[in-house]
């Protein structure tokens, strides 16, 4: 059948998740999607079909090399339709990838990110894209590419059967392991070593199904104002719902914005417990410093500023205090050497960076792989926007066929943590590791029950 028009699309108010629900099942999708509409953060959805895949592993060259060399392969001058994307990467760096960074932040417990590269990138040469804040759809990058996404939608299906299952969660550890790593952290902080650790567990489920599904259903339960869903090679897939701005580069400007997140209480609480928590607003003021830090090894002296020192946001299942951090990227730095100056966010790893870094690794024992490192694009015209990968589901397994990429057998696995500072409470900081599996839960929730049509 022909193809609809992008114009169509708008006139027909279509959803991304009416997208996703057309898209072919023999071809790849990567998505990062605003399910949280702002006019500034989150506001752009991009659907793309990658036409080659690239994976920076260990064992390879120097990583940060590699990686600065497959970012400055293709350009373009500047963004279509004043999206952030104008074609280019999308895909993950992993928190390991940190390690390739700064030697210095790894004891040597651990070799590598596991079973997932250091780094995997999608390069989609066009795309579509959905502006939240003007309700508008349009085709950029490469003209062919993008219209050959919309000749490939298929409008005529009507088996909206897709559907996935999940067995309970399980810790990927013994109950009190997270409390012991805790307590253990505490003694470090007590010791000078540190001033905060951000301490995470790991939580496994058996899946099978439909991941595209999946993350429909997670996207639109969490309001993830950063989330994603990458179909990767080999059987890999990642769904992020994550509510955290890491970097976002706007090279017209040369402006780099942070946005770290620290203190969470339920949503069920009064929003005033976190507003006036001393504890968690000297935690968020702790990474915004080290993330002033990171900003001036690359900035031009006198931009770094913290815009807005703290911030109490509301999302689907929790609070949040969010800090803005600004600066302008100097005239000799590049891309890769911004990530090499603040890579990985400082709200998942500590300050200082390296020594919590290395207590991290010692206690946590099993790498983070994806989890708390970083998800989202690098456009041909030079611009960026990465989240930090909290909140997010990291499935592996086998897939139906070589020719479907949107079924998987296999398992899930996803991380929750927060950090630890001088007075925190082993089991309050455990059971704020539980609270933010509610989103997950949410996510899971009718695991039966079939895909948004």
């Amino acid at each position: 059948m022909p193809p609809v028009p992008v114009q169509e699309l708008n006139a027909r108010r279509t959803t991304v998740e009416q997208i996703v629900n057309v898209w072919p099942t023999d071809q790849p999708l990567v998505m990062l999607h605003s399910a949280n509409q702002h006019e500034q953060w989150g506001r752009w959805s991009v659907l793309a079909m990658p036409d080659s895949f690239e994976q920076i592993n260990t064992s390879q060259d120097n990583a940060m090399d590699r990686l600065r060399r497959l970012l400055t392969r293709n350009t373009a001058s500047t963004c279509s339709h004043g999206s952030p994307f104008s074609g280019g990467w999308i895909g993950y760096l992993s928190y390991e990838l940190g390690c390739e960074i700064e030697p210095a932040a790894s004891c040597k417990t651990r070799t590598s990110s596991g079973p997932w590269p250091l780094v995997e990138l999608a390069y989609c040469p066009g795309a579509l894209v959905f502006d939240h804040h003007e309700q508008h759809w349009a085709c950029v990058g490469c003209t062919d590419a993008a219209e050959s996404i919309l000749s490939l939608l298929d409008w005529s299906r009507t088996d909206h059967s897709a559907m996935w299952t999940a067995s309970a969660l399980k810790s990927a550890r013994p109950g009190d392991a997270h409390l012991n790593a805790v307590t253990q952290t505490l003694h470090y902080i007590a010791a000078g070593d540190i001033f905060q650790a951000n301490m995470t567990q790991q939580f496994h489920a058996d899946f099978t199904g439909s991941t595209r599904a999946l993350a429909c259903n997670a996207l639109s339960q969490s309001g993830a104002r950063y989330g994603a869903y990458l179909e990767m090679p080999n059987g890999r897939c990642v769904v992020s719902m994550s509510p955290e701005l890491f970097l976002q580069f706007t090279p017209c400007t040369r402006e780099v914005v942070t946005r770290p997140i620290k203190g969470t209480r339920p949503q069920r609480d009064d929003v005033n417990t976190l507003l006036h928590s001393a504890k968690d607003e000297a935690e968020l003021n702790m990474i915004i410093d080290l993330m002033r830090n990171d900003l001036g090894r690359v900035c031009e002296y006198n931009t770094v500023h913290v815009a807005q020192a703290r911030q109490i946001e509301t999302h689907p299942t929790v609070h949040h205090g969010v800090g803005t951090v600004i600066g302008r990227l100097n005239a000799t730095s590049d891309i890769a050497d911004l990530l090499m100056a603040t890579f990985p966010g400082g709200s998942i790893t500590g300050a200082p960076k390296i020594r919590a870094m290395q207590i991290i690794e010692e206690l946590e024992q099993s790498p983070r792989g994806p989890y708390c490192g970083a998800i989202g694009m690098f456009s041909d015209c030079g611009s960026m926007t990465l989240s930090i990968a909290i909140r997010t589901m990291l499935l592996r397994g086998l897939r139906e066929s070589s020719t479907v990429w949107d079924r998987l057998d296999g398992q899930l696995t996803y991380g929750a943590g927060g950090g630890i500072v001088a007075d925190s409470l082993p089991l309050a900081e455990y059971r704020e590791s539980l609270d933010k599996l509610a989103v997950l839960r949410l996510a899971l929730r009718g695991a039966t029950c079939a895909s948004h049509a």
